[in-house]
């Protein structure tokens, strides 16, 4: 108690300045909405009603991070964070349906409907509570403090930014606004540091450049291609949500370029590697990232199922082929195929249970499109995930790995009514039948019997090659048979003859 009673009086009559590390930043720049020039009804209404239900019971709330960002953009956000002084139990309090998650990082989950309001509370930047493993990683965060130490616990300085929809206020801790203005992505104290704190950093630093199409501070850039390997500590939950987020920001094929060029690709999709050194899985690759960015563009959705089927396709295609090979049907190919690939790709990236049924349906799918000529074409339709398999037979035709005339066919199949429909699988059944029918002067097709007589006959001629190649010694004569001949007339099967029918004599007593 005497040695904390001495070094506090030393310290109030110590001549040394004590200096804050450069992001530990205590007063703020408040900016009015004359000079931000923020939409408030830009701002949800769920995000609204959540913010003044906290200040009406005497808290401090704010609009936070991507959102506010996108505000200054003039680009209207997709979801809310909103962050408070209250902690999850005052927040849970103070609306009517809120949910609290999270042991490691506790938040609150306002639930409007359909729509859900991240809430937040102040994050200290020390104590007892924040607890670290040996690569440096947070691991344990629930220590609550200043609107101040948030802002420094924040990653980037575009994302500190403290939105106040009642007074129109921001709030700018680390010149963030400026950075928007000068298009600059730029990290929150040592970026080193900060990226063994949260290994997704590096991630989210690729995504939003890409995204705004802005430049990465020469600082930040530096130490992301030697901490790479830090990624394979992060859990494959949280790489996997991340892959989404990259793959549909709507710049997907710039994401995969920087992702590329720093090695990052290799912790978080390895088997992509793999498909981008084949000239026609890199072709398909850029084909099918360039479509999303064009569905995004257009407010379309992006299924995940079907952003990591094409993927993974190549690898995919690749390993079927290897199956077919070996005699196996293509249905059972493509499943056991697609199962290998995807256990593969697990291991760094864990892609939930859901969407690994739903891409190995819109494989399983290209193999069903083909058989048209039958009463199952009907039942395909009624698959959840037969758009999706359309859609990915659409884009492998683009690079003529699909008959056209297929796509074709089953984009009239789906516009016309059920009796065209029978009447198109009768037509194609019939096409199916005439095309396997021999044309007048073709040989027959031989049966598995004919072709296993054909194979043994070939094997007798190979060994009186090799008996005619032994040394000699005995005079013999021997008459090879011709393989043409073999194969155009194989040996007629003898005709089995029938046993003939005993009756019995039946004997009629008199």
């Amino acid at each position: 108690m005497f040695k904390n009673i001495i070094a506090y009086t030393k310290g109030l009559f110590s001549t040394k300045t004590h200096t804050l590390p450069a992001h530990y930043v205590k007063t703020p720049r408040v900016i009015q909405r004359d000079e931000h020039g923020i939409d408030r009804r830009l701002v949800s209404l769920e995000a609204m009603r959540t913010v003044r239900n906290l200040q009406r019971a005497g808290f401090e709330a704010y609009v936070v991070g991507g959102a506010v960002r996108d505000l200054l953009l003039g680009v209207t956000p997709k979801d809310f964070d909103v962050v408070t002084d209250a902690t999850p139990e005052e927040v849970k309090r103070c609306q009517k349906r809120a949910i609290i998650i999270g042991k490691r990082f506790r938040l609150v989950h306002v639930m409007f409907g359909r729509e859900k309001i991240e809430c937040s509370t102040f994050r200290a930047l020390e104590g007892a509570g924040v607890r670290k493993d040996r690569f440096g990683r947070v691991i344990s965060d629930n220590v609550f403090g200043e609107m101040w130490e948030d802002a420094a616990r924040r990653d980037f300085t575009i994302n500190a930014l403290y939105y106040n929809p009642t007074t129109e206020e921001l709030i700018d801790y680390h010149n963030g606004m400026q950075d928007i203005l000068d298009g600059v992505v730029r990290m929150i104290g040592d970026p080193e540091e900060r990226y063994r704190e949260d290994p997704v950093r590096m991630l989210r630093a690729v995504r939003i450049a890409s995204k705004l199409q802005f430049k990465i501070d020469e600082a930040t850039l530096a130490p992301i291609s030697r901490l790479a390997p830090l990624l394979a500590n992060v859990p494959e939950a949280r790489l996997f949500d991340e892959a989404v987020k990259l793959l549909t920001c709507g710049r997907a094929i710039d994401c995969m370029e920087q992702l590329r060029q720093l090695g990052l690709y290799r912790n978080v999709i390895p088997l992509l590697e793999v498909a981008l050194k084949e000239q026609k899985g890199e072709r398909f690759l850029m084909l099918a990232m360039k479509r999303t960015d064009e569905r995004i563009a257009i407010g379309k959705k992006v299924s995940p199922s079907f952003l990591f089927a094409t993927l993974l396709w190549p690898l995919t295609y690749r390993h079927f082929e290897e199956r077919i090979s070996r005699g196996e049907s293509q249905i059972q190919a493509m499943i056991e195929a697609g199962r290998h690939v995807l256990d593969r790709q697990c291991e760094k990236l864990a892609i939930q249970k859901r969407f690994v049924e739903d891409i190995l349906t819109i494989w399983g799918l290209q193999i069903k499109l083909l058989r048209r000529g039958t009463k199952s074409a009907m039942g395909l339709l009624n698959i959840p995930k037969f758009r999706a398999g359309y859609d990915f037979m659409l884009l492998r035709s683009q690079l003529e790995f699909v008959d056209p005339s297929i796509v074709q066919w089953w984009t009239k199949f789906q516009e016309v009514d059920e009796e065209t429909r029978l009447n198109m699988i009768r037509e194609q059944a019939t096409a199916n039948a005439q095309a396997r029918k021999p044309k007048k002067g073709e040989l027959k097709k031989p049966s598995k019997a004919q072709i296993k007589k054909q194979l043994l006959l070939e094997a007798d001629s190979w060994q009186l090659v090799r008996d005619l190649s032994a040394p000699a010694g005995e005079d013999s004569t021997v008459n090879l048979i011709d393989d043409d001949e073999v194969f155009a007339q194989p040996t007629p099967r003898p005709r089995r003859r029938r046993a003939p029918i005993r009756r019995k004599k039946i004997k009629i007593e008199d």
